[in-house]
């Protein structure tokens, strides 16, 4: 059995690189040494395997570093005198393109970056308007009964994102009131004032903190599972086959996440309320205060109108984070890297729409007086 060996014969700027021996794993010499043995003057590269014994992979995994740098450095690479099979081997790898990064330099002035950045901003709302009015068209018809809805489909949805979300809302809810309330407790106890740290939580909890915590984790956690639902059903074609048959996505997939996120998302944070309460009376408990004292606080602290503006802020809360969640799994792209992108452009811009949303209701509140 003679051993893998090559040379190659050079006449001006044409190459041959001759292959014989026994090309197997272990046996087989790398890509670095073939690539070395090819001049610099060349631009066109024969190779030839008349005397080539066995083969395997491994050859071709010889070859393709060769096939690249050739490739790169604009040398013509005839392989035709080589066996079918390799030349099918070294087809199918040079086919797929290297994978590179994003992170590629730029030379376009700053002007023309922000230009660029300004109309993409402009390109993203006016696909969100465009997206919100496609919603509301489509709630129009389930109001009127004319949607292609189904009340399962909702049934299921609220589940997912009621009951299953219980764990992760009590434990951030009761985190937050601890924290709410060991933060007040370090201020008031230099005046003598720790029942007072009831008022603090319960006033937090019901008109700021539990309407946000329980958003951002409903964008964390439904937000991308809806993205992701939808954008694996755009990658499988199965949004394309309900347009086919006459059926809105958005009355037949949208539809149903939304409404189940706003009737879920009140009620989740009146939980969230009463959990944060829960987890300051903890922390209050151990500063002297009894627990009369502090539902009394809570109770005094209190009203309608305080819960319900948090009320308020959580539905519209639900309202953007299925926005969100949808609009990024419809536009999805038709690969697997596409559905993780679609993913994180979820959850991002729901984050942002509700510090966004969050801060002008309570412009709009302060305004108001409420």
């Amino acid at each position: 059995m003679t051993a893998a060996s090559f040379h190659t014969d050079t006449q001006g700027d044409h190459c041959t690189l001759y292959l014989s021996g026994h090309w197997q794993l272990g046996d087989a010499p790398d890509g670095e040494a073939l690539r070395a043995a090819v001049p610099e003057a060349c631009r066109h590269l024969n190779l030839v395997a008349d005397h080539l014994e066995d083969w395997d992979s491994s050859l071709a995994i010889a070859l393709l570093p060769l096939a690249r740098w050739c490739d790169q450095q604009n040398i013509s690479f005839n392989t035709d005198a080589v066996p079918q099979g390799l030349q099918q081997l070294l087809n199918l790898a040079t086919g797929v393109p290297v994978y590179q990064t994003q992170a590629t330099e730029r030379s376009d002035s700053a002007v023309t970056l922000l230009r660029n950045a300004v109309k993409q901003q402009w390109h993203d709302l006016r696909d969100t308007l465009i997206f919100l009015g496609d919603t509301c068209i489509a709630l129009g018809q389930w109001l009127r009964g004319n949607a292609k809805t189904r009340r399962v489909d909702i049934f299921f949805f609220i589940d997912q994102a009621g009951p299953r979300a219980l764990a992760i809302v009590t434990l951030i809810s009761i985190l937050v009131g601890m924290i709410l309330a060991y933060l007040g407790s370090v201020q008031l106890r230099q005046l003598g004032a720790q029942v007072y740290v009831a008022d603090l939580v319960a006033i937090g909890m019901v008109r700021e903190m539990g309407a946000l915590m329980t958003a951002v984790i409903m964008a964390g956690r439904t937000g991308a599972a809806y993205a992701a639902q939808l954008g694996t059903m755009q990658v499988n074609e199965e949004i394309d086959a309900l347009r086919i048959m006459g059926i809105s996505s958005m009355e037949f997939l949208v539809l149903p996440r939304l409404l189940a996120l706003v009737l879920v998302m009140p009620l989740l944070c009146i939980y969230a309320d009463i959990i944060g309460m829960v987890g300051g009376a903890i922390i209050a408990t151990s500063m002297d205060v009894s627990v009369i004292q502090y539902i009394s606080q809570t109770r005094d602290a209190v009203d309608w109108l305080d819960i319900s503006t948090g009320i308020i802020k959580s539905i519209v809360f639900g309202i953007l984070i299925a926005i969100a969640g949808c609009q990024a799994g419809l536009n999805c792209g038709r690969n697997s890297d596409a559905v993780g992108m679609a993913a994180t452009n979820a959850v991002v811009k729901a984050i942002v729409y509700l510090v966004v949303a969050d801060a002008a209701f309570n412009i709009l509140y302060d305004k108001l007086g409420i």
